[in-house]
């Protein structure tokens, strides 16, 4: 039998479907996790803190696959877990659809004025002319990141005639390369990140490529906050050095009661929702995570596996 240390939270959707040779070991908290840890060979040790997962990773020093709900997992001990050659599965592409839906919801709903149309309802006021007149059809999209969210961002977005230029390092299909679009922000009218949490991707965008944009350019983040310079971004809006950024992240989270972005009417903050704006993302991890273990059990890869050395 393999012991697998698993999170409650997945029990109802995963117990049922198990195989003979997996023998669960559900945990509620973190001292129940921490108990079984060592037992663990297969282990799922998804919790609401970041600093309880770490702790668990690292006691279970026996552990050889584990699996997330999380798509950003560059908090845990990466280093550690291919020391010891952990095979390590993350979440990425569960929460693509919904975070993909949210970018189309953003940008409509700045280029609309959609805000300024919510507070008139509000106030019981019958709004004149509309508060916003962009039409995203024939503009131009730089997009950061071409994983699983980054490319069904692009077929939305084109779905709305917008012409969208990612970046690869190939530079292949009408791509910029990675050293090529810095130069290039002057002609996007908005400015699109969905890359990964890296050494090599934190501050990509700072002041530098603020003033580089458009004075009508639009930055979207549902990346991860320290992708951007927050404090460089936040007197680029102040200035209105760029139209608006539309954040569903931002550094740190939850942001501060007291932070200037809060206050921006050229800035939209969305808390960190859109990967949450679904009803069927751990039906989705658990379908994947009981397919990889029948994987597993016949010595093939279970997908997706993160690059431990790259920390994604």
């Amino acid at each position: 039998m393999t012991k697998a240390v698993l999170s409650a939270m997945i029990r109802p959707l995963v117990e049922p479907r198990l195989p003979e040779w997996v023998e669960p070991l559900w945990f509620m908290s973190k001292e129940q996790a921490l108990e079984f840890a060592r037992q663990a060979e297969i282990g799922w040790f998804d919790l609401n803190e970041k600093e309880p997962m770490i702790e668990i990773a690292r006691a279970a020093t026996g552990l050889k696959w584990m699996n997330s709900i999380y798509a950003g997992l560059d908090f845990m001990p990466l280093d550690l877990l291919a020391e010891r050659g952990v095979v390590v599965t993350n979440g990425v592409g569960i929460n693509a659809i919904t975070i993909a839906e949210y970018v189309v919801m953003l940008m409509l709903a700045h280029a609309k004025g959609y805000r300024e149309v919510v507070r008139a309802q509000d106030r019981h006021e019958w709004l004149l002319d509309s508060p916003g007149k962009r039409e995203l059809a024939g503009e131009r999209v730089l997009l950061l990141g071409m994983g699983a969210i980054g490319s069904l961002i692009k077929t939305r977005l084109e779905a709305f005639d917008m012409k969208v230029v990612p970046v690869r390092r190939s530079g292949a299909d009408g791509a910029l390369k990675p050293g090529e679009w810095r130069e290039k922000l002057g002609e996007f009218g908005w400015v699109v990140l969905a890359v990964p949490s890296t050494e090599e991707t934190r501050h990509m965008i700072g002041a530098m490529e603020l003033a580089a944009m458009r004075p009508n350019g639009v930055l979207v983040n549902i990346a991860r906050g320290d992708v951007v310079d927050q404090a460089a971004l936040v007197e680029a809006l102040q200035q209105e050095k760029i139209e608006a950024a539309l954040l569903d992240v931002t550094d740190p989270e939850p942001l501060p009661e007291d932070h200037p972005l809060w206050d921006l009417e050229n800035a939209q903050v969305t808390m960190h929702l859109s990967g949450r704006a679904q009803t069927k993302m751990f039906q989705r991890s658990a379908d994947r995570f009981i397919e990889n273990l029948e994987r597993w059990q016949r010595g093939e890869p279970v997908q997706p596996q993160m690059d431990l050395g790259l920390g994604y």
